[in-house]
């Protein structure tokens, strides 16, 4: 009797140190899973100032309201070629940006009246975010929708709140934008993410109750984001990169926005937004954002004869390794011209984007899955490798903590990387070596690590 008391309390024990290992790693939910495992998308940025004239200047777009908004008149726009485009590239999600800081609405609001039936476009009757719906669905585009709530030129919002030139009050702002929720939410289909710009007010800080329209309507997007909850986090630049590492996991369950982020995040040039938390109580994988027209200059929104700002080639594939191969999501800013067509020239590099990360990624010359501390592979025979694509089975947390990569070249094992971050994907770029043998060493982790794949290419 007094073995078998002292074997159920050593049973009680490992099981509670279990559940305590379990607690301290977080998890993501199925929508982030969805989220890392795209790897890249775009976000189209489309706005009522591509029409105005002059080049776009944000402080003034955001208090100066567009008065006349029959100027949108995209006489070639076809969504169908925005996404292709993307699809070309390799993205496997699209976002639109359906409200930004003008306060013009891409849709047939029934609620608000400064939106596309307010132009002679189409007749006043086309809806460029059910069209974005219909062509991502053709080309089997995971549809996300961008939404503004912090700037309104046309309402007089600023930085969330109603200003002196606001001709609506507090509480009928925040009503307004729930009903437009609603909209978004209910009349077009399921939402792969919602983005509200620069985050969004909820009910404590004086701002509309959105997450609990997006949570009833929309249960399996990926909500970014509020202060009450962010299923994703900005990566700290607008550089299309992360440093590394750069850990899904981070200590608060929200993030602010920009400016008014709390000290500990904004500090050091928003370290901790760049590089997360292994520490970390809640599972927020980085996102690493740029515009495709960001070499030398910054432009989210299209301006004439700037195609010389568009990302070299390379430049995008060193982005693509330095945000997708070091566990973050690139999202790509893609912008249509006052035709309403993405520019022939981005149209380019965006297929060559994509042709480029197939030719190195598409094909391994080896793969192989495992649990445990080491992961072995003899290659088909003696090939010349030069780079490793490692992952976690991310379902189960950030496991890893340390690994050794070695490669059995001119008859002796030689180490040819180190790191400690792995989570969605690290992608590993090394000399290249004529090599048999390739084995993953993992010589620290806080559960037995699960690796999903072990590739050379």
């Amino acid at each position: 009797m007094h073995r078998q008391f002292v074997f159920i309390l050593i049973l009680i024990f490992v099981f509670s140190s279990c559940q305590h290992i379990d607690n301290k790693s977080p998890k993501p939910i199925a929508a982030q899973v969805a989220w890392q495992d795209a790897e890249l998308g775009v976000l189209v940025c489309y706005e009522l100032h591509t029409f105005n004239e002059g080049r776009y200047n944000q402080a003034r777009a955001r208090i100066n309201p567009v008065l006349d908004p029959s100027q949108f008149m995209p006489h070639d726009l076809d969504t169908d070629q925005w996404v292709k485009a993307a699809k070309d590239a390799g993205a496997r999600f699209a976002i639109l940006t359906a409200s930004h800081e003008s306060g013009f609405r891409l849709w047939q609001s029934e609620v608000n009246d400064y939106c596309l039936k307010s132009t002679k476009w189409g007749g006043g009757k086309r809806d460029i975010v059910e069209e974005f719906m219909e062509s991502c669905h053709k080309y089997n585009i995971a549809p996300g929708i961008y939404l503004g709530t912090r700037w309104n030129a046309e309402l007089g919002i600023y930085d969330f709140k109603v200003s002196e030139r606001s001709q609506i009050t507090q509480e009928d702002y925040n009503r307004l934008i729930e009903r437009e929720v609603e909209e978004i939410c209910m009349n077009y289909g399921d939402w792969f993410e919602f983005w509200f710009d620069g985050g969004a007010h909820g009910p404590d800080q004086g701002g509309p109750d959105i997450l609990s329209i997006v949570e009833k309507y929309q249960p399996n997007a990926v909500f970014y984001h509020n202060l009450q909850r962010a299923d994703a986090r900005w990566g700290g630049s607008e550089s299309g990169t992360v440093p590394y590492p750069c850990w899904a996991t981070f200590p608060y369950i929200s993030t602010g926005a920009g400016e008014s982020a709390k000290e500990h995040i904004s500090a050091n040039g928003f370290e901790l937004l760049k590089k997360g938390d292994p520490d970390g109580s809640f599972w927020m994988p980085a996102m690493s954002d740029a515009p495709l027209r960001g070499f030398g200059g910054h432009e989210w929104f299209w301006e004439p004869g700037d195609e010389k700002l568009i990302y070299p080639l390379d430049k995008l594939v060193d982005m693509y390794n330095n945000s997708v191969g070091r566990n973050s999501t690139l999202i790509l800013g893609i912008t249509p011209d006052t035709t309403g067509l993405l520019p022939e020239s981005d149209v380019i590099r965006l297929k060559e984007l994509g042709d480029e990360i197939r030719e190195l990624y598409g094909e391994a010359i080896c793969s192989k899955s495992g649990k445990g501390s080491e992961i072995f592979m003899k290659l088909p025979e003696e090939m010349v490798i030069s780079r490793i694509i490692i992952q976690e089975n991310i379902e189960k947390g950030e496991r890893v903590r340390e690994y050794i990569v070695d490669c059995f070249t001119e008859g002796a094992w030689k180490t040819v990387a180190k790191g400690t971050c792995i989570g969605h994907k690290r992608i590993e770029i090394i000399e290249a070596l004529k090599v048999s043998k390739i084995r993953l060493r993992l010589t620290e982790a806080i559960d037995r690590p699960i690796i999903k794949n072990f590739s050379v290419f």
